[in-house]
């Protein structure tokens, strides 16, 4: 071997080294992503899984109720109209001043009465109209704590940090000690999260309406996108001519794709609010301004879905005498179906964690009950965890936490379904 010979091996030997090293960096740079993005996910989730799990358990306090007729307000054989008017609330702060004598104080009373939850008049309320002889007598009753008597229960709140930086006192730690210790204190799965629309108190806030409101909103959204964009796509794949009219819908609905969903919301309230004067804070026009951020997603994923149809189905089925639109819908789109209901599922999935444009037609409001139609007021899920994440009560931020896997479980399934549903159709 010449010397000549001897030096380029070196060089080339050299070379690879330093490829195969580059190659080496490349592939550890690529896994370092791929564990950050990972690491970065778990924490996410974590935080919110966390944070969100206390709001699925409601805590509970067993108070002697004494249904005294003179602290009811109601005499003898009452009705059921004067029952319902009963002064319920008197009774329960009677019942916890005889379970704690020693509280003599006006703001100790205050506080002793705010381990209770409003709700929990209602509660007896409903009680005594089902059972009118309840008046009189004295039974143990399990009455929903407060929020903050509930965050230290669930151990949210620590003795450890200043008194003056929290809301639940001393006093009131105490008071709930002795209750623990007693057994009048209990935890239950939140039913009130799920049946409940929204509420000022953190323990009554539930996602029963903005559940519906999404409900309804998605239902106009599909309605309206899914036969609008899959024909859309049809047509302009199909039968539309080459030219430069059809070359600038298509650019114009791959910019559309790539507008902020925002000025959807503007569009909404201009038009749809404003001009035809549509009712505000409905799903009606919810569904519509979404059905407007979805179309593009669902005309480019239907489209991409009918160029892969091969050429082949095409030329067989004209082959044997069908005609063009006999082609298309008899086999061209049948095979078409799962890349088309997948990207329609994948938009009406983007279209339920939308939160903005809504927000531009007033689907903001404080909703309590749950709409029963597409024209009343609602508001829906995305909505509900912003107006909860921007409120100051500690309560409030786990059921943020609560309603954002609620959003995710939802989101989860949706994909889940485009998953099945693709793998149905292409097994078919």
């Amino acid at each position: 071997m010449s010397k000549e010979t001897f030096r380029n091996t070196e060089l080339i030997q050299a070379s690879l080294k330093k490829r195969y090293a580059r190659e080496k960096r490349f592939q550890l740079y690529g896994q370092l992503a791929v564990l950050a993005g990972f690491a970065f996910l778990f924490i996410l989730l974590f935080d919110i899984v966390s944070k969100g799990t206390p709001a699925f358990t409601q805590k509970y306090l067993l108070v002697d109720v004494h249904f005294s007729a003179d602290k009811l307000g109601v005499a003898p054989g009452a009705g059921e109209e004067e029952l319902s008017r009963a002064n319920y609330s008197g009774v329960i702060k009677a019942s916890l001043r005889e379970m704690f004598p020693d509280v003599s104080s006006r703001s100790d009373k205050r506080r002793l009465y705010r381990m209770v939850s409003i709700g929990a008049e209602y509660d007896l309320r409903d009680q005594v109209l089902s059972d009118p002889g309840l008046i009189g007598q004295r039974k143990d009753v399990w009455l929903l704590a407060h929020s903050e008597a509930a965050s230290y229960l669930k151990g949210q709140v620590s003795r450890e940090s200043p008194e003056a930086e929290r809301r639940v006192k001393d006093v009131q730690m105490d008071w709930l000690d002795q209750l623990r210790d007693d057994g009048r204190t209990r935890s239950a799965f939140n039913t009130l999260f799920f049946l409940e629309g929204d509420s000022r108190e953190p323990e009554l806030a539930g996602i029963r309406a903005a559940l519906q409101g999404s409900f309804f909103t998605l239902l106009v959204t599909f309605l309206l996108a899914f036969p609008v964009g899959v024909f859309a796509a049809v047509y302009l794949e199909e039968f539309a001519p080459r030219n430069r009219i059809t070359d600038l819908i298509e650019i114009n609905i791959n910019n559309l794709a790539a507008v902020p969903s925002i000025v959807f919301g503007l569009l909404g309230l201009a038009v749809f609010i404003n001009f035809f004067e549509l009712p505000r804070s409905a799903p009606l026009v919810g569904g519509i301004v979404l059905s407007l951020m979805t179309l593009p997603t669902i005309i480019i994923t239907s489209r991409a879905a009918i160029q892969a149809v091969s050429p082949s189905i095409r030329e067989a089925a004209l082959g044997v005498g069908a005609s063009k639109l006999q082609t298309v819908f008899h086999h061209v789109l049948p095979v078409a179906m799962p890349g088309i209901l997948t990207g329609s599922i994948i938009g009406m999935a983007q279209a339920l964690g939308e939160s903005a444009p809504l927000l531009m037609i007033g689907m903001v409001a404080f909703i309590m009950d749950s709409p029963a139609s597409v024209t009343d007021p609602a508001t829906v899920l995305p909505v509900q965890i912003f107006l909860w994440a921007d409120s100051p009560e500690r309560g409030f931020t786990e059921k943020t936490s609560a309603a954002i896997m609620v959003l995710m479980g939802f989101l989860i399934l949706m994909n889940a379904l485009a998953i099945y549903l693709r793998k149905r159709f292409e097994t078919k």
